[in-house]
């Protein structure tokens, strides 16, 4: 992997943003702190090189990566392709060694973004040519959901291709620990969820595994989806809403309940760590997005045999969703390289070979069903019938600011475990950032 670091080729000067500003310094603290069928030319004698930027390193993700790269190496042999991606925070670090990039006038030839809050952020910032001719050229328009594009949009014009949706609020659970430990299937209630991580304790096994910091993130952005309900935790993104209002303090509570249950050991782990102990009986419970269905298949698990999947307790029929996209940016010192890039993610081909096995469901909506796991088929059912909600710690639904700020609360409070205060830090980080 290589960073590229000061190639000193780009073509523009950097707008200093106070935006860029803030989300640096407050990243540094929150790191601190525990066209249907279409996909491109199929072969070129363009010579030079494409260099992608990404966070994608490890488990179903990572061998996802390797399948379009492979597209690409066949479609463009003379052009060497340079997988920049840094490890770690589900992306936090990346974007902290990205916007130092950007802010040296350094940017990748394509860089990956969450389509939403975040990408905006970019788009705001002067980072990101728009790509409507590509759309144009492509009919990526026609393939992709509405609700997807209107969070790759600013003003008319369109900024990423998305690759993929993911769901976030996902209960896996090992079925064998769950009967021997007298539980009778998904917890479907917080009541119910309660009772069963009860049992798993009584049972000798941890009742639910987590990791790093991030990974508490996810977990609390599950806990408030189900406490507020869908309308409810829409509206305090889009400002409608009080973050010091009983909901958002039962949401609190409800996950200073749940931490009761979790391993001690959560800030050693990854997220890979900690969903492996689930498929190999040491864990009942872990609520993850469905990369981890990546993964489980990379260890050759099998879906209902070595781990079964629910909604979060309280969230069924609710969707909470992100979609990985990359980007053009200004200034690409391989343009023509990145287009091609661009132009093949959005293809059917592409994301029939990534998201089978990164986990996810492909962003175009003529997917073949067929390749897909059980898992997956359900998903792409429940994508299409469930109410939406955006995630926070994968991008959607608040900038790269507030998320900082909201992680730099969140560390405090698995320090102290004082719920009035990690909510008084919720709302100062709304009242600024929102």
């Amino acid at each position: 992997m290589s960073n590229k670091m000061g190639r000193g080729r780009s073509r523009w000067t950097p707008r200093a943003t106070p935006l860029r500003v803030v989300f640096l310094s407050l990243l540094v603290v929150a790191l601190a702190v525990p066209a249907a069928g279409y996909s491109g030319e199929s072969s070129t004698s363009q010579s030079g090189e494409l260099e992608v930027f990404s966070w994608w390193t490890g488990g179903g993700e990572a061998a996802g990566l390797t399948k379009v790269i492979a597209i690409w190496k066949r479609q463009n042999p003379s052009i060497k392709f340079v997988n920049s991606a840094v490890a770690g925070g589900a992306g936090t670090n990346a974007q902290a060694v990205l916007a130092q990039r950007l802010a040296a006038n350094d940017p990748p030839d394509s860089f990956q973004g969450h389509a939403g809050s975040e990408l905006q952020d970019y788009i705001k910032a002067g980072d990101l040519e728009p790509i409507n001719f590509l759309y144009r050229q492509a009919g990526f328009g026609k393939v992709m959901p509405p609700q997807l594009i209107k969070q790759i949009t600013s003003g008319g014009k369109l900024y990423s291709v998305p690759v993929n949706i993911h769901r976030a609020n996902v209960l896996w659970f090992n079925p064998k620990v769950l009967r021997d430990a007298g539980i009778n299937g998904a917890p479907k209630t917080w009541a119910q969820f309660i009772a069963a991580l009860k049992k798993a304790d009584a049972a000798g096994v941890i009742p639910l595994v987590v990791g790093e910091q991030w990974t508490n993130m996810h977990l609390f952005e599950t806990v408030l989806l189900s406490t507020v309900g869908q309308r409810a935790y829409a509206a305090l993104w889009k400002g409608k809403g009080s973050w010091t209002s009983p909901g958002v303090k039962k949401a609190v509570t409800r996950y200073a309940q749940v931490l009761q249950y979790t391993n001690s050991d959560a800030a050693s782990l990854t997220w890979q760590d900690a969903s492996k102990l689930v498929v190999d009986g040491k864990a009942a419970f872990n609520i993850m997005g469905d990369w981890a269905n990546g993964y489980f298949t990379e260890l050759k698990k099998r879906p209902n045999v070595h781990y079964g999947w629910a909604p979060v307790p309280g969230t069924a029929g609710v969707y909470q969703w992100l979609s990985d996209s990359f980007t053009l940016p200004r200034g690409a010192p391989n343009r023509a390289a990145a287009i091609k890039w661009l132009t093949l993610l959005g293809s059917k081909r592409a994301q029939d070979a990534f998201n089978p096995v990164k986990g996810s469901i492909p962003a175009r909506q003529d997917a073949n069903p067929r390749l897909y796991n059980t898992y997956l088929k359900s998903a792409l059912r429940d994508w299409k019938t469930n109410k939406l909600a955006g995630s926070l710690a994968h991008g959607v639904v608040a900038g790269n600011a507030w998320k900082a700020a909201i992680n730099t609360s969140l560390g405090q409070f698995l320090q102290s475990k004082n719920t009035t205060r990690f909510q008084a830090g919720l709302a100062a980080a709304a009242k600024k950032y929102r």
